[in-house]
């Protein structure tokens, strides 16, 4: 079996500099430091891809990633792990998995303490990873995140707390499965969404920006204001199940007009409701003034699918048909 590591920095990779830790590790250095992996019978080909902290990560380069594992899945690598930053991974890979189609599994991981600390997590996190790439059982899955000895679905997971080492979760369904003395148990295989083309890059002088807006108690607009104009789509992180101030709608639905506005709530669980509250400002209300529902995406989630589909040149139906079929929004949504 052949897995490709793809190593993007963060702190699995990182070791003492002056001021703190910074990512300097090579995927050789991060293989030579996992007990048992020579043991496992898997070829594991190396690429240094980035070197850089995980909120340092762009668009690009997750794009750039994608192009280089689908290459590498097309010369018959049986599974693909990326390390990098904890920081961003629940958004590298949806990401990555809008865009993967492959039946290879792409599996994401990193570590929560450094290779100096005492209990570094790393070493099992890539073991875990790898192992997981390499099954069967794994295959058909798209991109996972698997780290603590849990496998996660892409579309579904969250980093959930700051420094634990069980640090990421799954607040609609929980894990897809489990690694179990050294082998993946998959427990649940959700619905595999069809890949959004590959996005073409912009022409020249034309750069796709979104942006995400939540709403607070007492939230008078200016935000809202300072993001007319500036931004090619917008997500707005409501409250509840996709509610805001009345005061905000009349500017809600003329922004509605001029670019998709995508409402998300700012929970990070349930989905966006569709008709069942209709007083200003509440979810039914929004969507009449335009507004397009995330149904079980979180907000940030949501933002990385419409700059995606605007980046291919999507328009509003073709934004409001992506998120019925990506965010399992039902089935009467408009």
């Amino acid at each position: 079996m052949k897995v490709v590591l793809f190593t993007l920095g963060g702190t699995i990779a990182s070791t003492p500099a002056a001021g703190g830790v910074v990512p300097r590790l090579s995927g050789a250095d991060l293989l030579t430091s996992v007990p048992g992996l020579d043991r496992a019978g898997l070829e594991v080909k190396v690429h240094d891809f980035r070197q850089v902290p995980s909120s340092s990560l762009t668009i690009g380069d997750i794009l750039d990633l994608a192009v280089a594992i689908r290459e590498q899945v097309g010369a018959g690598a049986d599974g693909v792990v990326v390390s990098q930053g904890t920081d961003t991974i629940e958004e590298t890979v949806f990401l990555l998995d809008l865009l993967y189609d492959g039946e290879a599994p792409v599996v994401f991981t990193g570590a929560m303490r450094h290779p100096m600390l005492a209990g570094a997590d790393g070493p099992a996190n890539l073991l875990a990873a790898v192992t997981v790439a390499a099954s069967p059982q794994a295959r058909g899955l798209g991109c996972l995140v698997v780290f603590g000895d849990e496998i996660h679905a892409a579309r579904f997971v969250r980093k959930a707390h700051t420094t634990s080492v069980t640090a990421f979760i799954s607040p609609p369904t929980g894990p897809l499965g489990v690694v179990a003395e050294g082998r993946p148990v998959v427990l649940t295989r959700p619905a595999r969404r069809p890949a959004l083309p590959p996005p073409s890059v912009p022409g020249p002088g034309r750069e796709i920006r979104t942006g995400l807006v939540t709403m607070v108690l007492g939230d008078d607009g200016t935000l809202l204001d300072a993001a007319a104009g500036r931004f090619d789509g917008l997500v707005v992180a409501g409250y509840g199940a996709g509610h805001v101030p009345e005061v905000l709608v009349a500017r809600l639905g003329d922004l509605a007009q001029r670019i998709p506005v995508v409402l998300a709530s700012r929970t990070g669980a349930g989905m966006v409701l569709t008709r069942t509250y209709g007083y200003p400002g509440s979810e039914l209300d929004l969507r009449d003034r335009g507004l397009i529902g995330a149904g079980f995406l979180d907000p940030i989630k949501a933002r990385l699918l419409l700059h995606i589909l605007l980046i291919g040149g999507a328009g509003r139906p073709e934004i409001a048909a992506a998120f019925t079929a990506v965010a399992a929004d039902l089935p009467n949504a408009r």
